[in-house]
């Protein structure tokens, strides 16, 4: 979703904050615990909250073109995020692409609203439930940008990147670049 449909909430919030390590994200550190474990390390250094970061997504908006490519994509197709993102930090950005299905994952949050962990849907959940949705007969289609995408673009039928970092996209050059919605929508339908 985040880089895809809308800006990534970690860099935004790292621009509200001046911390510049908050601005990695999973296109810079592949193993997503050790980047989320360093992401609540800084998180608990600087005495940030939940609140904090959602008053920063409530002002985000999807990128230019992502609600009308999600309309017309799901003319044609049904339509499934899967996002290593949080339902915390989600739903204002979902309400926004007119509640497309999310399946993301969950922060632990304490009574001080301090975010203490997170909680994944499921290891590898983007790879389990392309493969759960074939298994039940269907052919899935699938766009990522980063190497949190890796393992699902290998998994579906058909894998695509959407503006990756062209490293990434020199690393696994077996899967389609596009640079825009109307390129997007073309490879996946």
């Amino acid at each position: 979703m985040e880089g895809v449909l809308v800006p990534e909430i970690w860099i935004e919030f790292a621009k509200k904050t001046g911390i510049k390590e908050l601005r990695l994200t999973t296109r810079d550190i592949p193993d997503y615990d050790v980047l989320m474990k360093r992401r609540l390390k800084i998180l608990s250094e600087n005495k940030l909250k939940l609140k904090d970061i959602q008053r920063v997504i409530a002002k985000i908006r999807p990128l230019p073109g992502a609600r009308a490519f999600l309309d017309r994509l799901r003319e044609e197709r049904q339509v499934l995020i899967l996002s290593d993102t949080f339902y915390e930090f989600a739903m204002p950005l979902i309400k926004q692409l007119g509640y497309p299905v999310l399946w993301c994952n969950w922060l632990e949050v304490n009574k001080k609203n301090e975010i203490t962990g997170y909680r994944l849907r499921q290891p590898n959940g983007k790879e389990k439930a392309v493969r759960a949705i074939q298994s039940a007969g269907f052919k899935v289609s699938a766009a990522g940008d980063s190497y949190n995408d890796v393992l699902m673009l290998k998994a579906a039928d058909k894998g695509i990147f959407f503006n990756p970092p062209p490293a990434i996209a020199k690393h696994f050059s077996q899967f389609k670049v596009v640079k825009d919605y109307k390129n997007l929508l073309n490879a996946l339908i």
